[in-house]
């Protein structure tokens, strides 16, 4: 089995183990099903482009959660209606417990950062460090969103922090609650192969872009070279430059006449001193 050949298998078996269940994790993440699928193949495809990197991650499914997490719960979703996280779950399935659905809305309610902290603690199991290290937190901040959604979730369903119990027995209602939960979504994920060819389509565009950019950039510096003149042409309206013109005061051209014509008096007597016999 050739290079290209190891990588593609690799890659599908990641994506045959993990790309459903990440699906209904996003889907807790964000009450939109529609927005987990796209959440999660986009999390894939970056993890093909990066395949390298991925591959000798030690955890590549963490790699594509967090990716895809990152991607569900981008600050510009908020913008679009369609994009922002569901206040009431969609297509929400049914099961045996009719809490779950108040459960989920009460996920739902809690600000990003907090409903991520708990999903990935009491609905995935990460621990505490993994969980602060994959929301990029410290972790005394993560503990404490950790806590705070606790808190947020006990408010309003006071049946899953009983009284008198400590925190990690509410961590575990919480987590069977919630993988539960989870667990009674259908989804489909898109193939593997899919994913894959939508990832190198994609590279295959921005290198396209990047590639028409230059040549543009390098059209109009060749435009702008052959329109621009050799030689310097001075404008018409702009005068030359000239030689400062020195003004010579009156008095010291008179000075300079008159120590002209008085060097040659003195010169004239000597001449005639000169010719004229001595008197004795």
């Amino acid at each position: 089995m050739t290079q290209p050949e190891q990588a593609d298998t690799a890659f599908d078996e990641l994506h045959t183990r993990h790309a459903a269940a990440l699906m209904r994790q996003t889907y807790l993440l964000t009450g939109r099903p529609w927005l987990a699928r796209r959440a999660v193949e986009q999390g894939f495809r970056l993890a093909w482009q990066r395949w390298p990197q991925v591959a000798t991650d030690p955890d590549p499914a963490g790699w594509v959660r967090a990716a895809a997490y990152e991607y569900a719960l981008k600050p510009w979703h908020g913008l679009c209606p369609g994009l922002r996280t569901a206040r009431k779950p969609r297509r929400f399935q049914e099961t045996g417990d009719p809490q779950d659905r108040a459960l989920l809305e009460a996920l739902l309610s809690l600000p990003a950062p907090y409903r991520r902290a708990l999903l990935l603690h009491d609905g995935v199991g990460l621990g505490l460090y993994e969980m602060a290290a994959e929301i990029e937190a410290s972790t005394p901040a993560a503990a404490g969103r950790l806590t705070h959604a606790r808190e947020r979730i006990a408010e309003r369903l006071p049946e899953t922090a009983p009284d008198g119990q400590p925190s990690v027995r509410q961590g575990e209602i919480l987590r069977a609650r919630l993988t539960g939960l989870a667990a009674a979504q259908e989804v489909t994920p898109a193939a593997a192969e899919r994913v894959r060819s939508d990832a190198e389509r994609s590279d295959l565009r921005v290198t396209r872009a990047v590639f028409g950019l230059l040549g543009g950039f390098a059209l109009v510096m060749l435009v702008l070279t052959v329109a621009t003149p050799d030689h310097y042409t001075p404008s018409p309206h702009k005068p030359l430059a000239t030689a400062p013109h020195v003004r010579v005061s009156p008095t010291g051209r008179r000075a300079a006449d008159l120590k002209k014509h008085g060097n040659a008096a003195v010169r004239k007597r000597l001449r005639e001193a000169r010719l004229t016999p001595d008197a004795r």
